[in-house]
């Protein structure tokens, strides 16, 4: 089927009086497989790559997106150094400019594509933005919450759902050509504030391709929305109001209370209660048993 589709493109080359490079075509297959693949386009062979690199998005062939993220933030990492060797030299205005302009910029080029990395690189993202705020405010005894309030700003994962929410908004508004329009469907239900619609939310079997998806993630996210949000008149006046909502709802991996070493706090709470009404359960048990033992004895 590749090999056919990319006789379609050989051929509409030919007829424009084009040549194709095949240098710099690339195949990647997700999911797994056995062995490595290759296809034939025209008289060369294509081999399969573990990653590929399109329009400066790092494409690995499991779609997690962590070795485009680390590459975001050993970028952002050389410029947080610039800027401390040059903080002494400039006014807090400057520092907080050059911060927004060259640094928290890194992070915001198709955020919707790699938003869904593991939790380690999500630390890793989130100590790099501490890390500038306190060069930026000369800051280094409050936290990292503290430092946002400060900054009046949220970490970047919320700025992802904030720009994923207006993403969302557009679709309901018909408002451009917008590529997710097929990715969420409007709910019969609630048709009287066309803003205020609910998503409807697909059934998923798994989590990397099902909850961590921008189909169904988008879709709760946006049923959870306050609906003084989502029936704004404007997309200006949605973004204004999405600035002041912080997604504390979010219940995605990297928003979920994590004990590093032990795992989800609220799953290892549920462990812990199961092994104690366990053990509770065995001395009563124990308890009963004794029990039966006096009263056999008694009886003979």
């Amino acid at each position: 089927m590749l090999e056919e589709n990319a006789e379609i493109v050989l051929c509409w080359f030919e007829n424009n009086y084009l040549k194709l490079n095949t240098d710099k075509c690339h195949l990647i297959v997700s999911g797994y497989k056995y062995e490595h693949i290759w296809a034939h386009v025209g008289e060369d062979i294509i081999w399969e790559k573990n990653e590929v690199k399109l329009l400066g998005i790092t494409i690995d062939r499991e779609l997690k997106f962590d070795k485009h993220v680390l590459k975001i933030c050993a970028k952002a990492s050389r410029k947080i150094s610039v800027l401390a060797r040059m903080s002494k030299c400039l006014t807090f205005k400057k520092k907080r400019v050059i911060f927004k302009a060259f640094v928290e910029s890194q992070f915001q080029y198709c955020p919707l594509v790699w938003m869904f990395h593991n939790r380690h690189t999500n630390n890793k993202v989130n100590r790099l933005h501490e890390r500038a705020l306190r060069i930026v405010y000369n800051d280094y005894e409050s936290s990292f919450e503290q430092l946002l309030i400060k900054d009046k700003s949220l970490c970047i994962h919320y700025q992802n759902i904030h720009r994923l929410m207006i993403e969302i908004y557009k679709i309901f508004n018909e408002e451009g050509v917008n590529v997710f329009s097929e990715l969420f469907i409007k709910s019969n239900h609630n048709i009287n504030l066309r803003s205020g619609q609910d998503l409807i939310v697909p059934s998923v079997q798994s989590v990397l391709k099902g909850k961590n998806s921008l189909r169904y993630f988008g879709s709760v996210l946006w049923n959870s929305l306050p609906i003084d949000i989502r029936i704004s008149e404007t997309i200006s006046v949605f973004k204004s109001k999405i600035k002041k909502w912080k997604p504390d709802c979010c219940k995605c991996r990297l928003c979920k209370e994590y004990l590093e070493g032990v795992g989800l706090s609220k799953m290892v709470l549920l462990y812990l209660y199961i092994y104690i009404y366990m053990l509770n359960l065995c001395d009563f048990l124990m308890v009963g048993l004794k029990h039966l033992v006096g009263l056999k004895h008694w009886l003979a």
